[in-house]
Order: structure tokens, then C-alpha cells, then sequence
């Protein structure tokens, strides 16, 4: 877990411009041994997180170019994976995270994201779904095409090798 942190406090540190004025001792003060742990899992996943202010919040969120490699090729949730007649993958995005201290980025944050760095210009990622829409059998992913970024939806029991998933953790 040193390890990632190392990295993720060399990116923290480079890019100041994402959370002005927050000094990397006082985001440390912030985590606690659950977030400590998210943060570790999605540098390990490939999601390179860094904190970012989102809608006037500071938040870690993956910064990765493209949908981070190690969540990759996953239906969006368990009963969608499960309800594969063929080929379901081996994990969903509600079995990955849901012991993690962390949140499915939502339409609103993917887009907001968009406007400070783009990301997603070759893979797509999930987001969070209205239950309504869950009922029906569909899900929400985004991605950027032509310098816009688009929200799409699918079957939340397709997967694609260049579908991943981003997430965020909020910070007190």
C-alpha cells in the first residue's frame, strides 16, 4: 500500500493546479484507514487518482486518459453478470467496489470532469444509474469523441474490452 501512496503523492504534487492551496499533509490528515485503502486499490487498478475540485468539492477521483485497465470488461452490477445466458464476465462494478469506500462516478461529475481534462477518448466508462432505468435492464456509461463528451446507455449485462468504470471518494 506504501507503494501506491508514494505514487499518488508524486502526481498530488505535480499537478497542484487540480486543488489549489491544499498541501499534501493536510489531504493526508483527511484519510482514514478505509479511504486509505480505496486510494491504494485504485492506484492499483490503474485509475491514477489524484484530488480534483469538483462542483466547489475536493474529492479523489481517478485522472487516468483512459478507463483504468485493471476495472475493464465488467457487466455493471451482479444481476446483470449473473443474468448473462453466456460468457459472463468475472466480476461486475457493484462486486469490485462494493467493499470499498468509494462511489460510481456520476453523469453529472463524469461531465464536469470533462471540462478541466479529457479523458475516455478511445475506452468508455460506466456511471451511476437511476434505479429506473436499472429496472428496465439498461445502464449509463460516458465517454469523448469529437472534443464532446456523450452519455450513452446499454444492456447493464454487455461488457467490453474498452469499458471500465471511474469512481470517486469523498473527502470531510
Amino acid at each position: 500500500m506504501e507503494e501506491q501512496l508514494t505514487t499518488f503523492r508524486d502526481r498530488f504534487e505535480s499537478t497542484t493546479n487540480y486543488h489549489d492551496g491544499l498541501s499534501y499533509d493536510e489531504f493526508e490528515s483527511r484519510l482514514t484507514s478505509s479511504k486509505r485503502a480505496a486510494l491504494a486499490w485504485m492506484e492499483q487498478t490503474g485509475g491514477e487518482p489524484n484530488v480534483v475540485n469538483l462542483a466547489g468539492r475536493l474529492v479523489i477521483v481517478d485522472t487516468a486518459k483512459e478507463s483504468p485497465v485493471g476495472r475493464r470488461s465488467v457487466c455493471f452490477d451482479e444481476s446483470a453478470r449473473l443474468g448473462r445466458k453466456k460468457n459472463a464476465p468475472a466480476a461486475s462494478v457493484e462486486s469490485m467496489i462494493e467493499t470499498l469506500e468509494v462511489n460510481l462516478l456520476t453523469p453529472e461529475q463524469y461531465q464536469a470532469l470533462q471540462t478541466q481534462f479529457s479523458f475516455d477518448e478511445k475506452t468508455s466508462s460506466w456511471l451511476k444509474t437511476l434505479d429506473l432505468i436499472r429496472q428496465k435492464g439498461g445502464a449509463l456509461y460516458g465517454d469523448r469523441r469529437y472534443e464532446t463528451t456523450f452519455i450513452y446507455h446499454n444492456g447493464a449485462d454487455s461488457y467490453y474490452a474498452s469499458r471500465g468504470f471511474r469512481v470517486c471518494i469523498e473527502l470531510n
